[in-house]
């Protein structure tokens, strides 16, 4: 992969070669940057990195990656107890934290389902979700409202809807984000999908 370097610079870069988005050329440059700066970025990423493997823990309720366990919004009591918001993984949890407009709890599935990759709901946090809207792990009571922010993709829709059926058995509210139009958005430059999904969810102006 790497020719005249040692193994120990070969094993850098196909360990990053595996990170997503990072393909061998990409490794290989990152390898080099970080190799050039060793007091400036390696050794403190060697740091961060052992410190992280360390200390990090997915938490017992939601399942994110935290330092603590409950995490910190688990833990946090000024947050609704009864609001729980689905996502895929933590990127997404944390992307909806950058927004600041979510001020209940969250609960990451830690995948979709998906028959073509043999995912099904037994593979997920499917069970766990089920358990904290009747009571059982929130510690808060019953969960009033779930939503759902999964992917506007097959698969993400296929485990909405399925989630909607069994959450809704449940007797709880389920919704799911708004798509549509985004902010600063320009007619001309978006798909067909989306401009049909703000048609279908406009409203009153």
């Amino acid at each position: 992969m790497a020719a005249s370097a040692g193994p120990e610079i070969e094993r850098l870069i196909s360990l990053l070669a595996k990170l997503p988005g990072m393909g061998p050329r990409s490794a290989r440059r990152a390898a080099l940057a970080l190799l050039k700066r060793r007091e400036q970025l390696l050794v403190p990423l060697a740091a961060s990195l052992a410190e992280t493997a360390e200390k990090v823990v997915n938490c017992s309720i939601c399942a994110a990656p935290d330092t603590r366990d409950p995490c910190s919004i688990c833990s946090d009591h000024g947050r609704d107890n009864a609001l729980i918001c689905v996502v895929e993984e933590a990127g997404a949890l944390w992307a909806m934290e950058r927004s600041g407009a979510f001020r209940g709890k969250y609960h990451v599935l830690g995948g979709l389902l998906s028959a073509l990759d043999g995912v099904g709901p037994e593979q997920l946090r499917i069970a766990e979700l089920i358990g904290r809207v009747r009571g059982g792990e929130m510690g808060g009571g019953e969960a009033r409202e779930v939503v759902l922010a999964l992917p506007a993709t097959v698969d993400g829709q296929t485990t909405a809807h399925y989630l909607a059926e069994r959450l809704s058995a449940a007797g709880v509210e389920v919704t799911s984000l708004a798509r549509g139009v985004p902010v600063g958005g320009e007619l001309d430059w978006l798909d067909d999908g989306t401009i049909i999904q703000a048609l279908r969810a406009r409203r009153p102006a």
